[in-house]
Parts: C-alpha cells; structure tokens; sequence
C-alpha cells in the first residue's frame, strides 16, 4: 500500500466520510429530475451573473441582493431535495427497518440551516 496517496478510514475528514458515499436506490423520475436540474441551471446562471457584476465593478448593495437570492434559490433546491429525500429514500430504508436514516436525516437538516 502506498502510504503517500491512501488515508486509513479513521483519518479522513468527516466532510471527506459523509460526501457522495451512497446510491439513491429509486432512480428519480425523467420530470423530477428535469426540474431539478432546471433549478440548478438557474442557480448557475445567477451565479456566473454575479461575477460579471463583479467584472463590471457594480455597486456592492446590487451584488449583495444577487448572494442573496443565490442564496435563496439554493435553499429552495434543497428543500426539495430533502422532501424527496424523505418521501423516498428515508421511507424505503425504514421499511427495510433500518432506522439509522433517521439519525442521518436528522444531521442532513441540521446542515441545511
């Protein structure tokens, strides 16, 4: 084992345990993801808008009201994310009587804010 580009499970981060580790196990429908991905172009956009403002040395009230609403729609997308979350993933786990979800659905909220 090379010891200079491997990690022992104890020494990753807790960012680097808890990212992208799991599959959803029901695919999302064509249309959800549809909207998703619509709403995370959005999100794009508004963001790439903001450094143009920035390029253009706009004043930083009218940048800051952007952040915002970056903000926003970001908070949104994951609102719905975490009901999809819930009205999926979580049920399909606790049928399965895997109540850990729940504990994890619980820190994932927290996270949102």
């Amino acid at each position: 084992m090379d010891g200079n580009n491997t990690k022992n499970i104890s020494e990753k981060t807790e960012e680097e345990q808890s990212c992208c580790c799991h599959q959803k196990a029901t695919p999302r429908g064509q249309e959800e993801l549809k909207a998703l991905k619509n709403r995370l172009n959005r999100i794009t956009g508004q963001l790439n808008g903001i450094g143009k403002m920035l390029d253009e040395n706009r004043y930083c009230g009218d940048i800051l009201i952007q952040v915002a609403a970056v903000e926003s729609a970001l908070q949104s997308l994951a609102y719905r994310l975490l009901q999809e979350h819930m009205e999926s993933c979580v049920v399909e786990e606790v049928m399965k009587g895997n109540l850990s979800v729940i504990e994890e659905t619980i820190e994932l909220v927290k996270k949102l804010k």
